[in-house]
This record gives C-alpha cells, structure tokens and sequence, in this order.
C-alpha cells in the first residue's frame, strides 16, 4: 500500500528518507554526494512522484522504492 509523504509528519519523513539513503549506499559517480544532498535529491524525487513510500502489511515495513518497481512487483503479484 502506498503511503503519500503529505500523511507523515516532516520530520519522520526526513528520518525515513535518511535511512533509505543510508541504508541503499547508492552510487553517484566519482564525486562524492553529502547526506544532506542525498536526502535532498530522494525528496525531489518523492514529491515530483519517482519514489513511493509503500507500506507492507505482510512485513510490517515501510521503505521507499522506485513508483516503476513498486508498479512491477504489484503487476506481477497478479
């Protein structure tokens, strides 16, 4: 189930986001990128609609994950 990032109080949302890069170790090249500047860029991305933050019932979770991979896995599931 996704969640929309307007539901979750801002500062959960920038702890959720900061795990999510921190944990995801995601290259950028050759020039180094600052959490801050990470963070920055995955909520550019949740609020422009490329990251979903889904909610797993099954799991008990919340992660964010690609809108395209999030529409994949639930294609497939059917």
């Amino acid at each position: 189930m996704i969640i929309p990032y307007t539901e979750i109080d801002p500062e959960t949302l920038h702890n959720l986001i900061e795990y999510y890069v921190l944990r995801e170790g995601t290259d950028y090249g050759e020039q180094e990128v600052s959490l801050p500047e990470k963070v920055a860029a995955v909520t550019h991305q949740l609020k422009a609609g490329d990251i979903v933050i889904v909610y797993s019932e099954l799991h008990e979770t919340v992660n964010l994950m690609l809108k395209q991979q999030f529409l994949q896995d639930q294609h497939s599931q059917h």
